[in-house]
């Protein structure tokens, strides 16, 4: 018996250590390194970003009172209930004591400054594509903000979700880091659309419906999510004429990222409501480059929540919709 449990004992200690240097292989192989640039960031050209990502609405919780950039805000998912972090540069509960080295690592890697991983509920997956430059622009940003002594809120998220050592894996399955290589034939406008949309603006995160796992469906990109935050869908927006934004001209596009108002005369609210409020605050050109990218995409067909209404008109006053 003896002899039985030390060699249990023994095998206990092989798998543990067998599974130590699983997590350790997997985590180098899902981790490069950043090198931060020699850049003059700019806390002005940082607001746009800022804009563009929307990063208030995540990072800021519901309600008049609410703390700007402080936490808080639930996100309501299949995996459990996470809450948007303190960004505000207060250096306990925020990212004031946050380096540039940490912010590009948090933004292109998804890992933060103790070396865990980060869950993919914040689109590094997205903001991967940024370039360092920009990110350093949106770290000066947020950090010309006022700091908010303003403690996270943690998790709520069930087993296995709940172990942050299993993301390692996720990421070794599901996440690519650095940017899309520029597409030959396309000019400046489309990639600078294709950037804000798949980088800035990470449209993606919301509108491409997700696997079992959680990841985007890239086959679908853009298609509609049938649950997506809060559990609501989100509508299709390639240029499918039946179920997505195909009864939209570039013009529609462009009006309804600075008002918020479709071709039928409706109104958006809830979470798309927020993202206008970012898109609004962009350069006409950069409204029209997100137009002429969406528009140039390849249909698909997929209907997600109820059908729009056809543009018309005079169809006056709708309801809202997100």
């Amino acid at each position: 018996m003896r002899r039985l449990a030390k060699w249990l004992v023994g095998l206990a200690v092989v798998g543990v250590v067998a599974l130590a240097a699983a997590f350790g292989i997997a985590r180098w192989l899902t981790r490069d390194g950043v090198v931060v640039p020699d850049h003059q960031a700019s806390a002005e050209r940082g607001a746009t970003i800022f804009a563009a990502a929307g990063c208030a609405g995540c990072h800021t919780a519901a309600g008049d009172d609410a703390v700007a950039l402080a936490g808080g805000r639930a996100l309501e998912t299949p995996f459990g209930t996470f809450y948007g972090p303190n960004i505000t540069p207060d250096p306990e509960h925020g990212i004031g004591a946050w380096t540039d080295e940490d912010f590009l690592l948090a933004l292109s890697q998804g890992v933060a400054p103790d070396g865990s991983d980060l869950y993919p509920v914040f689109p590094y997956t997205s903001f991967t594509r940024m370039t360092p430059e920009d990110m350093l622009d949106l770290k000066a940003h947020l950090f010309a903000q006022a700091p908010a002594a303003t403690p996270n809120r943690p998790h709520e998220v069930g087993f296995p979700f709940s172990i942050r050592r299993s993301l390692t894996f996720w990421k070794l399955l599901n996440f690519e880091a650095g940017p899309e290589p520029a597409a030959d034939g396309r000019d400046e406008a489309w990639h600078r659309g294709r950037y804000i949309v798949r980088a800035l603006a990470h449209c993606g995160e919301c509108h491409t419906p997700r696997d079992a796992m959680g990841a985007a469906d890239e086959a679908m990109f853009l298609a509609g999510n049938p649950e997506g935050p809060s559990g609501e869908p989100v509508p299709n927006i390639t240029p499918d004429p039946a179920t997505g934004i195909g009864g939209w001209g570039e013009g529609d596009l462009t009006y309804f990222l600075l008002t918020g108002m479709t071709p039928s005369g409706d109104f958006v609210a809830g979470e798309m409501g927020e993202v206008i409020a970012g898109t609004s605050k962009l350069g006409e050109a950069d409204r029209a480059a997100i137009a002429a990218y969406l528009t140039s995409l390849a249909p698909v067909a997929n209907q997600v929540g109820p059908p729009r209404p056809a543009p018309s008109e005079d169809s006056g006053e709708g309801e809202a919709w997100d």
